[in-house]
């Protein structure tokens, strides 16, 4: 199980069934307790769930609601998916099946943002940082799941900005267009090779590899590439619209 302070990524395996529902049940219960609001399981070796399967999710779904948080389920296989569209589970959270991620097209470089904004951030007040990009969020046509999503996955990559940086020299640019929100974390900080922590051989206790997958779990694109100038990072979070 990878855990950030806020998100958990939960895999499952076998049956999820009146055996094995219980111990996910309890996973899930200390997970929140622990503080944790954005809960994705990934369903990769999960072939079959039951009815107490279902009733373990559907339980999920509203102990994270009544906090204020978000469960998904990742990597669904095809007979799981048909049970959860017929329990209408497809309907209450995001569900994506095995293998399915959206295709972000090239941004047109000739096409200009509704609008955009550059702003420093403070280390300090990252909480004042993520809650004016979800306002810039909430002015576009976003789900309140997507755009929870998107402030979760800023605040990742602006919270990893801040520790690797001694918190200076950080800036924010967010940009709105027809159909995305794009998202920039730039920082000053001594660089790293952006291939190395995401790559198969990054260790589950390093944590810019488990930043980088759990921002990739939140939105549709995310780049990592040295800044043009100077030292440090620039990484490039991209949340397209429906």
């Amino acid at each position: 199980m990878t855990c950030e302070p806020n998100i958990a990524l939960v895999p499952v395996s076998g049956d999820l069934s009146t055996q094995t529902a219980p111990a996910l049940k309890r996973t899930i219960e200390s997970l929140v307790g622990e503080g944790v609001r954005r809960i994705v399981i990934n369903m990769a070796e999960v072939p079959y769930v039951d009815s107490t399967g279902m009733s373990v999710l559907f339980c999920a779904v509203r102990l994270l609601r009544e906090r204020g948080g978000l469960l998904s389920l990742i990597n669904v296989t095809p007979n799981v998916m048909r049970t959860l569209k017929i329990a209408r589970f497809v309907d209450l959270v995001p569900v994506s099946a095995m293998e399915e991620r959206r295709e972000v097209p090239e941004l047109d470089p000739s096409v200009q943002p509704l609008w955009y904004t550059t702003f420093p951030v403070d280390a300090a007040h990252l909480q004042d940082a993520r809650e004016y990009i979800e306002r810039q969020a909430r002015s576009m046509p976003f789900s309140n799941d997507a755009v929870f999503d998107l402030i979760l996955a800023a605040g990742e990559a602006m919270g990893n900005a801040a520790d690797h940086t001694c918190g200076q020299g950080i800036l924010a640019t967010v940009r709105g267009y027809p159909d995305r929100m794009v998202i920039e974390v730039a920082d000053c900080g001594e660089g790293f090779d952006p291939g190395a922590v995401d790559s198969d051989d990054c260790l589950p206790c390093d944590e810019r590899g488990r930043g980088i997958r759990l921002m990739r779990l939140l939105v549709d694109s995310v780049s990592i590439e040295p800044r043009q100038m100077g030292s440090g990072m620039v990484v490039r979070l991209e949340k397209l619209v429906g």
